[in-house]
């Protein structure tokens, strides 16, 4: 279930809510929404790095869905997920190349089953973690993290099915 969070006071909300249960607040359409990712330790950043990322919702082609590198050397840049089998690794081949040694040549797959995106680890050798909980397949789900070595990926994607 993608929950809706309420932009004035941050609270969960049900999907098919239409003003905040905490604070009364309207909620926005999903496909108007825009989201900020924070930086996970400012401190641990390049000197110039970039600011917070931003996403917005409604630049995700319905059914399809993102991520987006919250932390490491290449913060901030955005990877479509429109293939049936997405791979992740250091191997330029990949289809997500993340240059970096705590990440394997092959390290993760992230397949669409026509229903929803798997994450699947690929036999790395530091392993794979969603939502700091070391898998070896998992669902993924709207706002969870991807972490594959040092790179933390959020995972963002738009239902068909929007309000």
């Amino acid at each position: 279930m993608a929950y809706v969070f309420c932009n004035s006071c941050g609270h969960r909300n049900p999907p098919e809510s239409g003003f905040c249960s905490s604070c009364g607040s309207v909620l926005d359409l999903r496909q108007d929404r825009t989201l900020t990712l924070s930086k996970t330790d400012a401190l641990q950043d390049a000197p110039g790095s970039a600011d917070n990322a931003t996403v917005s919702l409604g630049d995700i082609a319905p059914g399809k869905a993102v991520l987006v590198v919250r932390s490491g050397s290449q913060a901030g840049e955005r990877f479509s997920l429109n293939k049936e089998i997405t791979t992740l690794g250091r191997h330029p081949d990949s289809d997500i190349s993340l240059d970096d040694i705590t990440v394997s040549r092959r390290h993760v797959e992230i397949i669409w089953t026509n229903t929803t995106y798997v994450v699947r680890d690929a036999g790395s050798l530091n392993g794979t973690y969603v939502n700091q909980r070391r898998i070896d397949e998992c669902a993924l789900k709207q706002g969870d993290d991807l972490q594959v070595g040092k790179f933390h990926l959020v995972f963002f994607e738009r239902p068909e099915d929007t309000r």
